[in-house]
């Protein structure tokens, strides 16, 4: 074994994203996830001759939107190169990318991990067309091609050779996963291939400027898959060094089933690529007309949103985390405290039962049934002492939750569950919990204090959870101190 310490991780990582726009980067095909095979082509997907390419409008301007959500710089003056490479499954035998000129230049993504925060630099985020499908199980003879998938746009976010673990590879695929549904350009699911991940590793020993010698590990279906296979790969690299043995530049893929990367060939050279202008493709330009509507586009991100509900509304970090997770819980929290005020109670509310309900019936906020203003209704129930939190969380909102009511005040009534601030009845449940605890209030009058709390549990539980907790406490007070 090597000795590990000595050495260093490098990591840059490749991320495709497939945009959500109705149509392919080129033509009026349909770009629909799930068809029947080879139903979304036409002559101009499969590259026939004569036929022309036009550019996707919508692809462009989401494109934009993400490189303005990382900070980039918008590049004004683009154009499409070929890259010529053969697939079986590239119809064109090139695939219409971009080189020298990327849409967008530089930015980057912040990511928190246990070793802090840390910037991690973009080289560009730029736009090219997806190639088809090649499926080798459905014919025990042939290979069969699936075109649907062929000229869907894509863009590619490169970042620079700056990420120094799988923990922070982890963690800046779950930022931008999260950017990209937020502008709803992509969905991020890696499962069905829509975001995409290759990963560039290469180790150097400690102090060390020159990068060492880079493995490039391809497609990547997860983000826990992207941790493993740096995190091996590495391992595999210093013990290769470390044996005397030179680091091959290959191409690798990574064995989900067993944690492990295998060889799949020789790594290309950019040149192999032979890149040039797209002679089919006119240059486009990025107007300030263009690039404003985009920017007024933009809805607030969830670095901003954190930002906010720290210092303006005083949630703490995890609440503000979690809450933006993902767009739809950050929108129905923004209902929530709209109609509330209440910037807490609606965080615990989401954090707590509504997270548990959703969870346990392993369903997303946007399958939430109980609608926001539903729920702001229960919250300012509690936040009014009309009703007590334990009795809303555990009777009413399993009856909004199941569709059973609408109206948590009406459900409340027939419940008989609202709290009564009748002072005369609120002192007999007051006297009844002191006189059936008489050593307790011995010790609470030689100075005990902390025993208010038990008094004010055995007031709830004679009441049932109907007496005012600031009455009971005012009244409990008065008569002990008697």
């Amino acid at each position: 074994m090597g000795d590990h310490e000595k050495y260093e991780t490098v990591v840059g990582l490749e991320v495709h994203a497939q945009l959500l726009t109705d149509t392919k980067l080129f033509s009026g095909d349909s770009n629909r996830f799930g068809a029947e095979p080879n139903t979304h082509i036409s002559p101009v997907t499969l590259g026939y001759p004569g036929t022309l390419p036009v550019l996707n409008k919508k692809a462009v301007a989401y494109a934009i939107k993400m490189g303005l959500a990382c900070h980039s710089a918008i590049e004004r003056h683009n154009y499409f190169a070929r890259k010529n490479y053969f697939y079986p499954d590239l119809p064109k035998g090139y695939q219409i990318s971009q080189h020298s000129v990327p849409v967008c230049k530089g930015g980057y993504i912040r990511i928190s991990t246990a070793s802090g925060d840390k910037k991690i630099l973009l080289n560009r985020i730029h736009l090219e067309e997806d190639a088809g499908k090649s499926i080798h199980d459905r014919d025990p003879e042939f290979t069969c091609l699936d075109f649907n998938r062929a000229g869907v746009p894509l863009i590619e976010i490169v970042t620079e050779p700056c990420l120094s673990s799988g923990e922070e590879a982890a963690a800046y695929l779950t930022n931008l996963r999260r950017i990209l549904r937020y502008l709803d350009i992509c969905d991020g699911n890696m499962e069905e291939g829509s975001m995409r991940c290759d990963a560039n590793i290469s180790v150097r020993k400690k102090g060390e400027n020159a990068l060492g010698t880079k493995v490039e590990v391809k497609n990547l279906n997860s983000i826990r898959n992207v941790k493993r296979a740096i995190e091996y790969e590495a391992l595999r690299m210093v013990e290769t060094i470390e044996k005397g043995e030179a680091i091959l530049q290959q191409t690798r893929s990574f064995d989900a089933s067993n944690g492990t990367t295998f060889s799949m060939r020789t790594k290309e050279e950019a040149n192999d690529y032979r890149y040039f202008p797209d002679p089919d493709l006119p240059p486009f330009q990025v107007t300030d007309e263009f690039l404003k509507i985009i920017e007024e586009d933009l809805p607030a991100l969830p670095e901003e949103l954190i930002e906010r509900y720290t210092r303006e509304y005083h949630l703490p970090i995890y609440d503000a985390e979690v809450i933006t997770d993902d767009k739809e819980t950050a929108a129905y929290f923004e209902l929530l405290i709209k109609e509330t005020g209440s910037f807490k109670a609606s965080a615990n509310w989401i954090l707590g039962p509504v997270k548990s309900f959703l969870n346990g019936n392993n369903l997303s906020i946007r399958e939430f049934p109980v609608h926001a203003t539903v729920m702001a209704s229960l919250i300012l129930l509690v936040e009014k002492g009309k009703i007590n939190f334990s009795m809303a969380s555990s009777r009413i909102f399993p009856e909004l939750a199941r569709g059973a009511a609408s109206d948590p005040l009406e459900l409340a009534v027939r419940l008989n569950l609202l709290q009564t601030a009748d002072e005369d009845l609120v002192h007999q449940w007051v006297v009844q919990a002191l006189e059936s605890m008489p050593e307790k209030v011995a010790e609470y009058k030689k100075g005990k204090k902390g025993l208010l709390g038990l008094f004010v549990g055995e007031v709830k539980k004679i009441s049932k959870g109907k007496a005012d907790p600031k009455l009971t406490n005012q009244l409990l007070i008065e008569t002990l101190e008697k």
